[in-house]
């Protein structure tokens, strides 16, 4: 089953771990995402803090459409938009594990190891073939395809990573024991 733009008509925080088990491809090629990080309006991590400029206006725009940016001038991340049109609230896919198209992730990648080809946003987005291109396009039409999961993995939360502002927010979701995740969370 295909999820619908309805799916992301709810809270980042009820959407995120929901996407964990979800089948991500584009154009065909892609995986099952296993991590996932939760950003809302009222998080001073997210682009959508201070409101809408040119490069986030697509973290406004309705659920159910890509958010792509990108990170440090150098790597695209892909962010799924959630709740409401106006309302800044995305999740960031973080990881994936690969699971169809694995020819294509290795030639745009550059390696064979299946572990390097989405164990991070820009490694995914890079594997995928994901650019600025794709910001703002539907979820639930091509290249885009996302398959409901088919049962209800264990996912485990954590700290998220890679910011520097609300790192103590446990709102990273991941597929518990994947060794896929970009950075296993850590052990108490």
């Amino acid at each position: 089953m295909r999820l619908t733009r309805d799916f992301f008509a709810r809270s980042v925080h009820e959407v995120a771990p929901d996407l964990v088990g979800v089948t991500l491809l584009m154009d065909g090629v892609g995986g099952r995402i296993v991590e996932v990080e939760a950003y809302d309006q009222e998080d001073p991590a997210s682009h959508g803090y201070r409101g809408p400029t040119p490069r986030t206006s697509s973290m406004f725009g309705p659920p159910g459409a890509a958010y792509v940016y990108r990170s440090y001038g150098i790597h695209w991340c892909l962010n799924f938009v959630c709740d409401v049109e106006g309302r800044a609230e995305a999740a960031l896919i973080r990881a994936l594990e690969p699971t169809h198209g694995l020819d294509a992730m290795r030639a745009r990648r550059g390696v064979e190891a299946e572990r390097s080809l989405c164990s991070g946003p820009g490694k995914l987005c890079q594997a995928l073939g994901i650019t600025r291109e794709h910001d703002g396009l539907a979820l639930d039409e091509p290249p885009f395809g996302l398959l409901a999961r088919e049962e209800t993995p264990e996912i485990v939360t954590a700290p998220r990573i890679g910011i520097t502002k609300a790192t103590e927010l446990s709102w990273r979701y991941l597929l518990k024991d994947s060794p896929f995740v970009s950075r296993a969370p850590r052990r108490a």
